[in-house]
C-alpha cells in the first residue's frame, strides 16, 4: 500500500517511515525539508508546507492511508503560526483524504490537549480525562482543535484515530535529550516542585508500534475508529528518576536541585512578558504552561489501547535506557 507520512523527517516520523518500509509499504513523506536518512530508506519525499492546501491534497493522491504526524511543536511562538500548521494543516490533510478516497487516517496528537493547571492525572484514559481548559500554550490549544476535527471526521468512508504519546525519547532524539544535556552540563537544570511527581514516558519504538497497531485495526466500525488514546510505556516514574536516567545514558551530570512551583510559575510569567516585548531569540527557559506540566503528576492507563488495537509496550524503560546508552557510546566512538 502507498502510505503518506506527514513530517517523516522528525524523530517519530522517521521511526514511522522506517517501520512502514520494513512492513513492505511504499512510503511517501511530506516534509518542510529534505532528509538523507529518508532517501536511504527509499522513502519518496515531497517538500511543502502543511498550510499549502493544494500541495497537501496532491500529496494524498494514491494513498491508502495517511499517518498525520507533522505539527508545529514547542513552547513558544505566535498563535497564528501554530494554528496554520496544526489546525489548517490538519484540515488540509482531511481534505486530501476526502478528495482522493483515503480510507484510514492515524493522527499523532498529544496528552497536552487534556492539560488542566496543576491537576494530577493518575491512571487516566480518554474516557475519564476531559479536554483541558485555560491552555496557556498555542501548541496545546491548536492540537486540541485539530484532534477534535480528526475524530469528528470519522465515518464509513474515512476511519480516523488519534494517538497521544507521552514524552517520546530514545536514540535519534534531537530535541528533548539534547536540551536536557545542554542545561545539565551548564548547571542550569532544576526540578520544578521537587521532581517527585510521577509521569509517563514513551520509548520511541513503542510510540511507533502504537501507530502501527492502530493502523492495522482501523476500519469502519472498529473499536478504535473515531476515538483518542493515551500512549506510553505504562511505567510511571518520578520526573527525577526519568531525567537522571536519560542524563546518565548520555553521560551528562545528574541533577538534584529543585525550585518551588510558585517560583517557576512566576519566572514563566516574567519570561513570557520579556519574550513578547523584546526581540529575544529562541524559546524562553520557562513558561507558565511548562511550570505546570513539569510539576504535575501525569500517567495513563494503557488498557483501552490494548483492548481496542492490541498495543502492548515492547521495550521497557530500563531496556530503552540501555539502548540509548549504547547509541551514545557508539556515537562517541565514531566522533572520537
Amino acid at each position: 500500500m502507498k502510505i503518506l507520512v506527514t513530517g517523516g523527517g522528525g524523530f517519530l516520523g522517521q521511526a514511522l517511515c522506517r517501520g512502514l518500509v520494513e512492513r513492505g509499504h511504499r512510503v511517501v513523506s511530506f516534509n518542510r525539508g529534505l532528509y538523507p536518512s529518508l532517501e536511504a530508506l527509499g522513502v519518496q519525499q515531497l517538500q511543502g508546507d502543511l498550510a499549502d492546501r493544494k500541495a497537501v491534497i496532491a500529496a494524498c493522491e494514491g494513498a491508502g492511508a495517511v499517518f498525520h504526524n507533522a505539527a508545529k511543536a514547542g513552547a513558544w511562538g505566535s498563535y497564528d503560526s501554530y494554528h496554520r500548521a496544526n489546525v489548517m494543516g490538519t484540515g488540509n490533510v482531511l481534505a486530501g483524504c476526502r478528495e482522493h478516497g483515503v480510507a484510514r487516517l492515524v493522527y499523532t496528537s498529544t496528552p497536552s490537549v487534556t492539560h488542566r493547571a496543576t491537576n494530577p492525572v493518575e491512571g487516566g484514559t480518554a474516557d475519564n480525562v476531559p479536554y483541558g481548559d485555560d491552555l496557556k500554550a498555542p501548541y496545546a490549544s491548536t492540537k486540541l482543535i485539530a484532534e477534535k476535527i480528526v475524530l469528528a471526521a470519522n465515518d464509513e468512508s474515512l476511519s480516523t484515530v488519534a494517538l497521544r504519546p507521552r514524552l517520546i525519547w530514545g536514540p535519534g532524539d534531537n530535541q528533548l535529550l539534547p536540551r536536557l544535556v545542554e542545561r545539565a552540563k551548564a548547571g542550569r537544570l532544576r526540578f520544578v516542585g521537587g521532581g517527585d511527581n510521577l509521569i509517563d514516558t514513551t520509548y520511541i519504538d513503542n510510540a511507533a508500534q502504537a501507530h502501527f497497531d492502530a493502523f492495522e485495526h482501523l476500519a469502519p466500525g472498529a473499536a478504535c475508529a473515531g476515538r483518542a488514546y493515551f500512549i506510553s510505556n505504562g511505567e510511571p516514574k518520578s520526573v527525577r528518576e526519568v531525567v537522571n536516567a536519560l542524563l546518565g545514558a548520555a553521560g551528562a551530570p545528574q541533577v538534584d536541585k529543585a525550585i518551588p512551583f510558585r517560583v517557576a510559575y512566576a519566572a514563566g510569567v516574567v519570561c513570557e512578558k520579556l519574550w513578547s516585548a523584546l526581540p529575544l531569540r529562541g524559546e524562553p527557559p520557562m513558561t507558565r504552561f511548562l511550570a505546570e506540566q513539569l510539576s504535575t503528576t501525569h500517567w495513563y492507563d494503557m488498557a483501552p489501547a490494548t483492548r481496542d488495537f492490541g498495543y502492548v509496550p515492547r521495550v521497557s524503560f530500563h531496556d530503552g535506557i540501555m539502548r540509548l546508552k549504547d547509541s551514545y557510546n557508539k556515537d562517541a566512538a565514531v566522533t572520537g
